[in-house]
């Protein structure tokens, strides 16, 4: 069986090699290297997030049964070219740089990696929770300057706990369920505004389950935590951030998409929102002239949630599985196209 091994920066070809010779016998692996993240991802021959170039892909899949990869664009002409391919499995959350009517057409099953990135991004969003109601990084970067703010001591500047705030959660998948876990044991009262969640298992979780504009008016913090889909697609906007009370946090790990940017500078600048931390944007990168430059209580950092060693490993290991499964011919464990199923002959 032919693999190709189609990595990049963070999940490379070597680290997906290795896992799929660890658990299949009798492969032959071919591999490419694509540039995220030295170069951000973007869209592709229509998918979306994808790295490198359709021509790349098809160059280097001939005769492929399987490729393993996170960022590799697979559009309707690249499967055209590809016709010993039968899977594609993504070591991502879902396989957004697929088209997935184009692999059902081509029989080919597209497979995801559910959960892979779950314990880094949820601690990631609890660290920049915390960042921002603490103004770590102010600090930080007021003492490098050579300035000991004293001042930030002083009651107006002080910061805000944990214990006794209320967080309000937007989703409650893998990720939000685990940072409710850990803001609970801070002390902290969570609310979860999430109508695809089971209500009786938010409440045995400890966690509140509300309606989006009846939890927005209650929370000193809001941390975003759900799929981006053309439902959540500005899902807090303007209308909605006017929900919160002066001086919230708001914190975005998730996707850029959920959250309308435009009115942003001018609750930060107002002081009606008292922080903002990002690691997901409407454009990324932000361009030079992006209006939150220069605005205050602002934390950026550029879409790093994910961003661990072990998150790499774990997305090689659980494509792996899936090979492991094709090789077997067993149905693949996180199937992304089932109707592929009914298609093949």
């Amino acid at each position: 069986m032919r693999v190709l091994a189609a990595g990049d920066n963070f999940v490379g070809p070597d680290l997906l090699e290795n896992a799929v010779r660890s658990r299949v016998n009798d492969v032959e692996v071919g591999k490419l290297k694509l540039p995220w993240p030295v170069e951000p991802f973007g869209p592709v021959g229509g998918v979306e997030e994808a790295s490198g170039t359709e021509q790349q892909v098809i160059e280097a899949v001939e005769g492929a049964e399987v490729c393993v990869t996170q960022m590799a664009p697979f559009t309707e002409r690249v499967f055209a070219a590809a016709p010993s391919l039968k899977l594609v499995a993504v070591s991502r959350g879902g396989p957004v740089n697929v088209d997935l009517a184009a692999a059902t057409r081509a029989g080919v099953s597209v497979t995801y990696a559910p959960g892979r990135n779950a314990a880094a991004a949820a601690e990631y969003a609890v660290g920049m929770i915390l960042a921002a109601m603490r103004r770590i990084p102010d600090a930080d970067a007021e003492l490098k300057r050579g300035n000991w703010r004293g001042d930030f001591y002083a009651y107006p500047e002080a910061g805000i706990e944990l214990e006794g705030s209320t967080v309000g959660l937007v989703g409650y998948g893998a990720i939000g369920s685990r940072v409710a876990k850990v803001l609970r044991t801070f002390g902290a009262e969570v609310l979860v505004a999430d109508p695809y969640a089971d209500q009786d298992g938010l409440r045995a979780d400890g966690v509140e389950p509300v309606a989006l504009e009846e939890m927005l008016p209650r929370c000193s913090v809001v941390s975003l935590h759900a799929r981006l889909t053309p439902e959540t697609k500005h899902l807090l906007d303007a209308d909605r951030l006017a929900l919160l009370p002066e001086g919230a946090v708001l914190v975005n790990t998730a996707r850029g998409g959920l959250l309308d940017y435009q009115p942003l500078p001018g609750l930060l600048r107002s002081g009606e929102l008292g922080a903002l931390a990002l690691d997901v944007y409407d454009e990324e990168p932000p361009p030079p002239e992006w209006p939150l430059h220069g605005a205050p209580n602002l934390i950026t950092t550029p879409h790093l949630a994910g961003a661990t060693r072990q998150t790499a490993h774990r997305a090689a290991e659980i494509v792996a599985a899936e090979v492991d499964r094709f090789a077997r011919g067993e149905r693949a464990a996180h199937l992304a196209n089932p109707d592929v199923l009914g298609s093949e002959t």
